[in-house]
């Protein structure tokens, strides 16, 4: 019983420091934003679009495939993520959503809501988490240590 206990315990940690981090308050961003994203990994490429807007207090993040099937929904409110609908939760649709967050920040806000992050030219990076590359500052490339890597580009009037 008590080894139960003890990795049930262990497990609870280790999904508390799984969790993806979050700035220190909301960085000030130009909102409403629809983003056409490109999951990356090996040979095999996903398309979807996001829609980044406020909603009260709080930003709402929507992502759909191309067809406009939602793939996933939350809400970051004071903080914290929220589920918002019916979709089942989807880890990792909210660390791609943190990291455009970290990814999106206005430089003259990372040091104070990002401390460990740096930012050199057209790089930045929250080191043993996310790295990015900037283009625009609206268009770059995003990398994850373990797992893929996406291009983010401002979604026009075309098709992506």
């Amino acid at each position: 019983m008590i080894r139960f206990l003890l990795l049930g315990c262990i497990l609870l940690l280790g999904a508390c420091t799984s969790r993806a981090p979050l700035p220190e308050q909301t960085p000030d961003l130009p909102l409403p934003l629809q983003l056409h994203i490109q999951r990356l990994q090996a040979d095999q490429r996903l398309d979807w679009v996001l829609v980044i807007q406020r909603e009260g207090s709080g930003i709402r993040w929507s992502m759909m495939d191309l067809l406009g099937i939602p793939q996933a929904r939350q809400k970051l409110v004071d903080g914290e993520w929220h589920a918002d609908g019916l979709l089942p939760p989807n880890g990792e649709a909210r660390e791609l959503f943190a990291a455009l967050l970290f990814a999106l920040t206005p430089q003259a806000q990372l040091q104070g809501n990002y401390p460990a992050a740096w930012q050199h030219g057209a790089q930045r990076s929250l080191p043993e988490r996310w790295d990015v590359r900037y283009a625009q500052p609206q268009n770059f490339q995003l990398t994850l240590p373990e797992g893929p890597e996406y291009q983010v580009t401002p979604l026009s009037g075309d098709a992506p």
